[in-house]
C-alpha cells in the first residue's frame, strides 16, 4: 500500500495530537498477543486490526459454535464448526490485510506460555478460566511484559492493566485463584451480547495507549455494571 493510502486509512488517528505520525508508526511496528478469540477477544482483535497493529498473535483452541454468535462478533454463521483462530484470521484479513496475523490453535499452558509470550510486546488476557489467567499473569511478570486484563459475566465486567512499567500485577489484587474452578461463568449464567463489546473495546483502548505511550491508569481496577450503568475504579 502506498504511503499516501496508509496516511488516508489511519488519518483519523494521526490527526489526534497525542498520537500523530509517530504514534501511528509505533502502532504499525507493535506486536500484540491475544489469548482467546471469544467474547473479549473479538472486539480486541477487531479494533487492533482496524488500528493497524503490525503483528497480531491470537491463541485459541476452540471451534466456533452457534451460541457464540450473540457476542463473538468476528465470527459468523459461515464459520460455525471451524477453528476460532482461522475464523479470526479470515476476519482480520478482510478488515486489514496489512496486519500480520499469527494464529495459534493450541491451549496456552505451562509448557508453552513463556516461549510464545516472549515474542510479543503486549499481552491481552481474554481467557475464561482462572488457571490460564494466573499462568498468563505469572509469565508476564517473569518476562516483564505488560498485561491487559478483562473479564465478564452477566451484566458485569472488569478490566485492568497489570505489570506495566513496574506496576502491580494480578496477584497483588487477588493473591490466589479461587479453589473452586466450577464457579459460575458465562456458560452457566450467560452474558448479554454487548457487554464484551464494551469491556473488550476498553481493553483495546488500553493497548493502543500503551503502544503510543499515552497515560495509562495502572494499579487500578475498573468495574463495569451495565445493568445499573455504573462504572467504578478501585486503586490497589
Amino acid at each position: 500500500m502506498k504511503s499516501e493510502d496508509i496516511f488516508t486509512r489511519y488519518s483519523r488517528q494521526i490527526f489526534i495530537e497525542e498520537v500523530g505520525l509517530d504514534g501511528q508508526r509505533r502502532i504499525m511496528a507493535s506486536k500484540v498477543f491475544v489469548i482467546g478469540a471469544g467474547g473479549l477477544g473479538s472486539p480486541v482483535i477487531q479494533y487492533l486490526a482496524a488500528a493497524g497493529v503490525g503483528t497480531l498473535g491470537v491463541a485459541d483452541f476452540d471451534e466456533v459454535e452457534l451460541h457464540n454468535l450473540n457476542r463473538q462478533v468476528i465470527h459468523n454463521e459461515n464459520t460455525v464448526g471451524i477453528s476460532k483462530v482461522k475464523s479470526a484470521e479470515a476476519f482480520a484479513d478482510k478488515l486489514n490485510h496489512q496486519v500480520k496475523f499469527i494464529g495459534i490453535d493450541i491451549k496456552i499452558d505451562s509448557l508453552n506460555a513463556e516461549e510464545i509470550l516472549s515474542q510479543y510486546d503486549i499481552i491481552i488476557d481474554g481467557s475464561d478460566n482462572f488457571t490460564t489467567r494466573y499462568l498468563i499473569n505469572d509469565t508476564c511478570v517473569k518476562l516483564g511484559k505488560p498485561l491487559v486484563y478483562g473479564s465478564i459475566l452477566g451484566f458485569s465486567g472488569q478490566t485492568a492493566v497489570f505489570n506495566y512499567k513496574g506496576s502491580k500485577n494480578l496477584r497483588d489484587l487477588f493473591p490466589e485463584p479461587p479453589f473452586d474452578e466450577n464457579l459460575p461463568d458465562c456458560d452457566s449464567l450467560g452474558v448479554l451480547g454487548a457487554l464484551p463489546g464494551i469491556v473488550g473495546s476498553m481493553m483495546a483502548m488500553q493497548v493502543l495507549k500503551i503502544i503510543t505511550e499515552l497515560p495509562v491508569q495502572a494499579n487500578q481496577l475498573t468495574l463495569i455494571d451495565t445493568l445499573n450503568w455504573r462504572f467504578q475504579t478501585i486503586d490497589f
